[in-house]
């Protein structure tokens, strides 16, 4: 028998040694090794909670703790030696562990199973990188509220269809997207709070003959709870999934704010200019300079929805409880995550450093009659019925069309041949400025209903900040404890 037979957790069973290619087709070491401290960890809690119930005697137990601080401080400082010959991270841990102190330290798997341990470490590590995302998200929240502050009063074109439709300011444009990603962070924590319930003690599906104490665990490692059942417990991987979807949608949210900065950077919008830290230049044209930083951003959302639909296809034909394909389940979502703080944390940065042409927007502001909205509603006042004051705009524009004129433009002769309704204080109402102004409404463009838009997103992001350093202070405070 080879040394990988011999070292195998589960080789007792087997005559032959696992092949070179099963160990290639089935090691996992690719993407769990990320969890290696996260296994240590769930391990000394594990160990303790064995130690404090009695399963475990202190002569016993105690070796184990020090063994895997002792790893705990390899995986830190970086000399913590992988061997590729095991499958996994886990068996890793454990065989180090094993050359520290001795064949005792096979005891640390004592009422677990690799199903309950993977699911407890996979969910630590997605607990930690949710807050990541949300930290980053929040990053280009603040960025997008620095720009609506800085350049917020600039007028600009509101769209439908791509077709100039009504006057707005950029500090609402860009608030616009900054509640997208408020809602998006929100996600991520609602993801949060229904992912941190502590998977150990479930075994391998049906729980443990041993005398264990699954709440001690699941406080040792900063969890509100245990899970309640324990076959849902191993097949669960609904977290991995929610959190997939959260990525996706905020992927599509960053998408959206990069195609509308790669057009807005065209000659032909030429609305803002790219900073050159994040723009890049042709191989063949002098030129060009090139919103590349955003185009990767719009591209690699198309990434993370695919490991969303993946991580969905492989869960929807499993029955319970572990099977081995959920060892595909970290790639998607470790890829995901690391995909949307990248892409947050990068447009953060390419908003906070372009530059604003306000000349360029307020010229094509004016044009496509975008006060006509306010002329129909003007003359609604004058009690006239909307549908009415419809089509008397809408003749007024052809005239202009016909003419080459705006509406602002028009005399009080040439506005009364469409109404007699219409009198000297219709010119208080035309300029685009006061079209901006007048839309007061709440969520409206106006500068007043803008600013208590950004309060109101301060306010949010507060509560947010807040929430993530409570947690990440009950988890660094667990990882303390167990390693005293």
């Amino acid at each position: 028998m080879n040394l990988m037979a011999e070292k195998a957790l589960w080789s007792g069973r087997f005559d032959k040694a696992m092949g070179k290619d099963t160990l290639d087709f089935t090691s996992s070491l690719r993407t769990d090794v990320a969890l290696a401290f996260y296994d240590a960890m769930g391990s000394l809690a594990h160990v303790r909670m064995l130690r404090a119930c009695e399963i475990l005697p202190a002569e016993e137990a105690d070796p184990i703790i020090e063994g895997l601080k002792s790893i705990v401080s390899e995986l830190e400082d970086g000399t913590f030696n992988v061997n590729l010959e095991l499958e996994d991270i886990h068996t890793n841990i454990e065989h180090r562990l094993i050359e520290i102190i001795g064949p005792e330290g096979g005891r640390l798997h004592t009422g677990r199973s690799r199903n309950d341990q993977v699911a407890t470490d996979f969910r630590m590590y997605m607990r930690d990188i949710s807050l990541s995302a949300v930290n980053a998200l929040d990053g280009l929240i603040d960025a997008l509220i620095s720009l609506s502050e800085d350049e917020g009063d600039a007028i600009l074109p509101g769209f439908t269809h791509m077709q100039h439709a009504q006057p707005v300011t950029l500090a609402q444009h860009m608030l616009a997207h900054a509640f997208r990603f408020e809602r998006d962070g929100d996600r991520f924590i609602d993801a949060y709070l229904r992912m941190n319930r502590c998977p150990l003690g479930a075994a391998a599906l049906a729980g443990t003959t041993y005398p264990i104490d699954r709440k001690m665990t699941a406080q040792a490692l900063g969890f509100s709870g245990p899970t309640e059942n324990s076959m849902d417990t191993v097949s669960d991987r609904d977290f991995v999934a929610e959190m997939l979807f959260c990525a996706s949608l905020t992927a599509v949210h960053i998408s959206s704010l990069a195609e509308e900065l790669v057009l807005w950077s065209s000659q032909e919008f030429g609305f803002v200019e790219m900073d050159e830290a994040y723009s890049t230049g042709s191989s063949i044209m002098p030129q060009k300079k090139n919103p590349d930083v955003a185009e990767l951003a719009r591209g690699r959302a198309g990434s993370v929805i695919g490991n969303m639909i993946s991580m969905l296809v492989t869960l929807k034909g499993l029955p319970f409880t572990y099977n081995r394909d959920l060892q595909e389940d970290k790639m998607p979502a470790m890829d995901s995550m690391d995909t949307i703080i990248q892409c947050a944390s990068i447009m953060a940065s390419v908003v906070g450093t372009m530059k604003v042409n306000r000349k360029r927007m307020a010229e094509a502001a004016k044009a496509g009659f975008m006060n006509a909205t306010d002329l129909a509603d003007y003359l609604v006042l004058k009690d006239i019925p909307f549908r009415e004051a419809h089509g008397i705009v809408g003749a007024a524009v052809k005239y202009c069309i016909r003419t080459g004129k705006d509406l602002e433009e028009l005399t009080l002769e040439e506005l009364r041949k469409f109404s007699p309704a219409i009198e000297q204080d219709v010119f208080g109402v035309l300029p685009l400025r006061k079209c901006v102004e007048r839309r007061s409404s709440y969520g409206g463009t106006s500068p007043d209903s803008t600013d208590v838009q950004k309060e109101n997103l301060l306010d949010n992001l507060a509560a947010r900040e807040d929430f993530v350093h409570r947690q990440t202070e009950i988890i660094e405070d667990c990882w303390e404890k167990l390693l005293r």
